[in-house]
């Protein structure tokens, strides 16, 4: 018994790095992805912190919507710098290997960040909802202790998936293969290497994950719905300018979703489409929802502008 414990403590602690094979192995490329990859990850900074200081520092923006939009562009940041800053290092340097303890540290955030995003998604569909079926009464339903105590449940939520994920997978063995066929670590391709039938463990894992991807997806268009038919009964011209409200929301929520439940409703599809949904997720979505939600919206464009007209007042004074 003793050996046999003993060879297990070997085997576990084996693997203590794990190899990305990447997006490519042509040189051209990845060069070309070395280059795409950069100047996404500058535009995702540059929108999500332009949406978060905009937000911040405009009085007139200090409302529970602009407070969620500016939430989501925050957690779209960390969620594009998990893995993008990484991925380009790689590509730069040919040297694609994580430790065990940074891969189980980047599956952790991942989980808690993709967690908290699909929740704080509800709350904005919420906010929209009642602004649009409940006007007289949004400033006092949507509170400020509302508004933060939906932040708190989103992140509280998005730990609580991220710890139940991975207390499946934490005591895993490692007995050999390190490969992972990406560019960032999860947890189908992090269970596929353990030294054990796995299957259980992935049916525990999609199971998990399926339930809050799918249960907040069919939420929020079940809301979306249930708007869109309120305003309906109202007036024609009222669903007019829902739909034109709404169809930033509902782009937001079919590109987070979509590559999420794909992924995790089925756990191993094929490496192109997989690492294809992956690009959509870290690169695509984090850089298109500041342009939908400022590009698409008058308050945050006059805003952006007031900002901008203050700051060259003060350098002419300075």
């Amino acid at each position: 018994m003793s050996f046999t414990k003993s060879m297990s403590k070997a085997n576990y602690s084996s693997v203590s790095e794990f190899v990305f094979l990447g997006l490519s192995t042509s040189r051209p490329v990845q060069h070309f992805l070395l280059a795409f990859s950069t100047v996404f990850y500058v535009i995702i900074v540059l929108g999500n912190f332009l949406v978060v200081f905009t937000v911040t520092f405009d009085p007139h923006l200090h409302s529970p919507m602009y407070f969620l939009l500016a939430n989501l562009s925050s957690i779209d940041l960390c969620f594009s710098t998990l893995t993008v800053p990484k991925m380009i290092s790689d590509l730069y340097s040919g040297h694609k290997t994580i430790s065990f303890q940074g891969c189980v540290t980047q599956i952790f955030v991942l989980h808690t960040l993709g967690g908290s995003e699909m929740v704080l998604l509800t709350a904005m569909a919420f906010d929209r909802y009642v602004a649009i079926c409940k006007p007289l009464h949004y400033l006092t339903i949507m509170s400020p202790r509302v508004c933060l105590l939906l932040l708190c449940g989103a992140w509280a939520i998005g730990l609580i998936h991220s710890v139940v994920q991975l207390a499946f997978v934490i005591h895993l063995p490692f007995c050999g293969p390190n490969e992972i066929d990406s560019f960032y670590c999860d947890l189908p391709w992090f269970i596929k290497l353990a030294c054990i039938d796995s299957y259980r463990m992935e049916f525990m894992v999609t199971a998990n994950s399926g339930f809050i991807s799918m249960g907040t997806f069919f939420l929020l268009i079940i809301s979306y719905v249930f708007i869109l038919v309120t305003v309906w009964k109202h007036s024609s011209g009222g669903l007019r300018k829902a739909l034109s409200t709404l169809s930033a929301h509902i782009t937001v929520v079919v590109l987070f979703f979509g590559p999420c439940i794909f992924v995790y409703m089925w756990p191993f599809p094929t490496v192109p489409v997989d690492k294809f949904l992956a690009i959509l997720d870290f690169l695509v979505t984090p850089m298109l929802n500041p342009a939908i939600y400022t590009l698409r919206n008058k308050d945050m464009k006059t805003a952006m502008s007031r900002l901008s007209n203050q700051l060259l007042s003060l350098r002419k004074v300075s």
